[in-house]
C-alpha cells in the first residue's frame, strides 16, 4: 500500500429529492454524505490508497453517521475533531435536459466553519504522509479556516509532502476578490493545481481566450495559455484543467489537460450521459493524485483521472464507487457498457 494521503475539508449531509423531482415535489429526501475533500478521500481509498480525512464534526448522531459513512470505504477518520453545533447541509436538485441542477447550502455555523487553529495538530496528522490535498471551498467557509489552511500547507511543506489544491470557486460562499486574496497566499505551497474551465478566471482573472463555457465552446490553445500563466505566477509543478462541454444537464463531453514545465497533455474526450455529476471534479482530482503517486507517466495519469471521473458521472451520490480495475478498463478502451458476465 502506498504511503498515506491526507485530505482536509467539510463533509456535509446531502439531501436530494428522489430521481429528477424538484425540491419538495413530494415529501421524500434521500440523505447521504459528501463534500469535496471527503469525496477525494473515498475515491483514493477505493483505489487502495491509505487515506486520512480531517475535519471537525458535531459530537452527535449525525456526526457519527458521517464518520461511519467514511469508515465504510476504509477512510481513516482518527484525526477528525469532534465539537461545534452542527453538520453542514446541502440540498441538491438534479437537473435534466435543459433544466440545470441546483444546489442550496445550509452550512453557516457548521462545526468546521467555526473551527479554531488549535483543533488540528498538523505535525501529528502528517506523520507518515506523502501527499496533502485541499480545495478552495475550505478557506471559503471563513472564520479561521484561511489561517488553518495556511498552517496545514506550511507544515506539509516542512515535512516534504506534495500539496494539491482544487481551486473550486463557489460564488455562493465568497467573492472573486476574497478568493484571489486568500488563495493567492496559499498557492505558493501548492505543487499540483487543479481547476475547471472557469476557476482560473473567477479566482485569478486568468481567462481562456476563444472559450465560451455557456455556449459550449472550448479552445485548447486558450487553456494552454491559462496553465502557463498559472505556473509562471505560482511555480506549480503541474496544472490540470478539466474541460467540460455542457450540451445539456443530461449530456456532456468530458476531457482534461495536464501542463508541466516542459509538456502539455490532452486526454481523450468522453461523451457522458449523466446520472449524477456532483463530485465529478473531485473524482478527477483523486484519479490524478493516484496516477502521479503510483508512478504512472504524466499522460497515463491524466487518462486515468479523466476515466475515473467519466465513470463517476454514472454513479449516484457524491462518492465515486469504482475500482482501479474498472478505471483501467476504460482507459484501455472498454467503454461499451456491455454487461460483464
Amino acid at each position: 500500500m502506498m504511503s498515506k494521503v491526507v485530505t482536509f475539508g467539510e463533509i456535509m449531509l446531502r439531501l436530494k429529492p428522489e430521481g429528477y423531482l424538484r425540491f419538495f415535489q413530494n415529501d421524500k429526501m434521500e440523505a447521504t454524505f459528501g463534500g469535496g475533500e471527503a469525496n477525494v478521500a473515498v475515491s483514493l481509498a477505493n483505489f487502495g490508497v491509505d487515506t486520512v480525512f480531517v475535519t471537525k464534526l458535531p459530537d452527535n448522531d449525525i456526526g457519527e453517521a458521517a464518520i461511519r459513512g467514511l469508515r465504510y470505504f476504509g477512510v481513516d477518520t482518527s484525526m477528525i475533531t469532534r465539537g461545534g453545533d452542527r453538520i453542514g447541509i446541502y440540498f441538491l436538485e438534479a437537473g435534466a435536459s435543459q433544466r440545470a441542477s441546483k444546489v442550496v447550502y445550509d452550512r453557516a455555523g457548521s462545526s468546521i466553519a467555526t473551527a479554531s487553529a488549535g483543533d488540528f495538530s498538523w505535525d501529528e496528522i502528517f506523520s507518515g504522509a506523502e501527499w496533502f490535498h485541499f480545495t478552495g471551498i475550505t478557506p471559503a467557509l471563513g472564520g479561521e479556516l484561511p489561517k488553518i489552511c495556511g498552517q496545514a500547507c506550511r507544515e506539509a511543506k516542512k515535512q516534504g509532502l506534495m500539496v494539491s489544491c482544487d481551486l473550486n470557486f463557489r460564488k455562493k460562499l465568497w467573492t472573486s476578490q476574497e478568493a484571489e486574496r486568500v488563495m493567492g497566499e496559499l498557492m505558493g505551497y501548492v505543487d499540483v493545481c487543479i481547476a475547471n474551465e472557469e476557476d482560473a478566471e473567477k479566482v485569478f482573472g486568468i481567462r481562456a481566450e476563444g472559450t465560451d463555457v455557456t455556449g459550449g465552446k472550448l479552445d485548447h490553445d486558450g487553456y494552454v495559455s491559462v496553465a502557463r500563466q498559472l505556473r509562471e505566477r505560482f511555480g506549480f509543478k503541474y496544472v490540470a484543467i478539466t474541460l467540460r462541454t455542457s450540451i445539456s444537464a443530461s449530456d456532456n463531453k468530458w476531457a482534461a489537460m495536464l501542463s508541466t514545465e516542459s509538456d502539455v497533455y490532452f486526454s481523450k474526450q468522453y461523451d457522458v450521459h449523466i446520472v449524477d455529476r456532483v463530485g465529478g471534479g473531485d473524482s478527477f482530482g483523486a484519479g490524478l493524485i493516484y496516477g502521479l503517486k503510483s508512478g504512472m507517466d504524466n499522460g497515463t495519469a491524466l487518462e486515468f483521472a479523466v476515466a475515473a471521473s467519466c465513470l463517476k458521472h454514472s454513479v449516484e451520490g457524491d462518492f465515486n464507487r469504482v475500482s482501479t480495475e474498472e478505471v483501467m478498463a476504460l482507459v484501455a478502451g472498454d467503454g461499451s457498457g456491455r454487461v460483464q458476465r
